[in-house]
């Protein structure tokens, strides 16, 4: 899925002045206590999943151009049908017409007008030039019902395809609504124990799921996913923007300190740049959040997530997943708050969009 650079409004905001002391990673049960063990295997389900989802969704959207594109087809041959049907009556009515004019005369018919002629061999020419008109009637007559015929079969076979395209398409569209289906039930699970591990302080670091990628990075040529010349990349590959840093609403008391990725849960979050991870919270405002300090000075944070991958003092590398998107902490919904900082403290984000694209990432 590309990603969209018009605003999404509807959603998910950070109430970013409202900092809670929220504890450390490494302060919970280990991550094979209870659910927590649970959270890699989610995790590799939800990519799955979302590969399942996104293979079923292009085959259904195949499926329905292809019977779109057959039904169009099948609508032309009729029309063809029907034109050539007209042509092939209009030539029964002519045709009719003479052998009714032959078996009044006995076989000798001339047009109408030709009757003033007196010498017989006049007449002969008519009559000749009237037997080539009917042979000539006789042999387009001919051609006309075997264009009929022909076309006759090519709208049958035409429309029965369409029946079947058409048949498949809801075929597809039903596999499609599986797959849909269950990836939605994998990102609600994800969310309930994301939930349930903020609700406990218990958001220690999982194993990162086993993806396949060139490389080791499951995300090598994927459009979005390139790294700039010096170094810097997205912190999401596909998304919508929505919140932007400084706007004002009712789910923060003062501006918002940094720029909202609209993302479904699950989606992995990359570092967008070399470093060491910082800090980790979990709770408070920002939920399940990560803060990594980079070789220049900068910081980035990434906040509200469902799950991480890394803890304080991990090196990263640009494009490294670190974590899972989620809605944790004041979120009205699923996304990714992502902020630049010149502090690992809450208080000092700059805008981080232009931020990035002067380091040569498009966002």
């Amino acid at each position: 899925m590309r990603h969209r650079h018009r605003v999404y409004r509807g959603g998910a905001a950070l109430c970013s002045l409202c900092v809670v002391a929220a504890p450390l990673f490494g302060s919970g049960p280990s991550a094979a206590d209870g659910p927590a063990a649970r959270v890699p295997q989610i995790g590799s389900e939800l990519f799955r999943l979302t590969e399942e989802a996104g293979r079923a969704r292009l085959r259904y959207e195949h499926g329905l151009r292809a019977a779109r594109e057959q039904r169009l087809q099948a609508e032309k041959a009729a029309q063809l049908l029907r034109g050539q049907r007209i042509v092939a009556g209009a030539l029964h009515d002519d045709a009719g017409a003479v052998a009714r004019a032959q078996y009044r005369t006995g076989g000798f018919t001339v047009p109408s007008g030709a009757t003033a002629a007196e010498d017989p061999l006049e007449l002969l020419d008519i009559q000749s030039a009237e037997t080539g008109r009917r042979t000539l009637l006789a042999r387009m007559l001919t051609e006309a019902d075997d264009r009929s015929r022909s076309l006759a079969a090519q709208e049958e076979s035409s429309s029965a395809s369409w029946r079947a395209l058409e048949a498949d398409a809801g075929r597809l569209g039903e596999e499609k609504r599986v797959a849909e289906d269950r990836l939605a039930n994998a990102r609600s699970e994800l969310d309930g124990m994301a939930e349930s591990a903020v609700r406990t302080g218990s958001c220690v670091p999982m194993e990162r799921p086993s993806v396949q990628g060139s490389d080791g990075d499951p995300d090598a040529g994927r459009p979005g996913a390139e790294i700039s010349s010096s170094g810097w990349t997205r912190p999401v590959v596909s998304y919508e923007l929505s919140a932007g840093f400084g706007g004002t609403g009712a789910n923060w008391q003062s501006g918002h300190t940094g720029q909202d990725f609209a993302v479904p849960i699950g989606t992995p979050v990359r570092a967008v740049g070399a470093g060491t991870v910082a800090a980790a919270g979990c709770g408070g405002a920002f939920g399940m959040s990560l803060v990594i300090r980079h070789d220049n000075g900068w910081y980035s944070q990434y906040a509200h997530l469902s799950a991480v991958f890394v803890s304080p003092g991990h090196r990263v590398r640009a494009g490294e997943w670190i974590g899972l998107s989620g809605t944790t902490g004041n979120s009205t919904g699923p996304h990714l708050h992502f902020e630049i900082r010149t502090t690992p403290e809450f208080g000092s984000a700059v805008e981080p969009l232009e931020w990035l694209r002067s380091r040569g990432v498009h966002v």
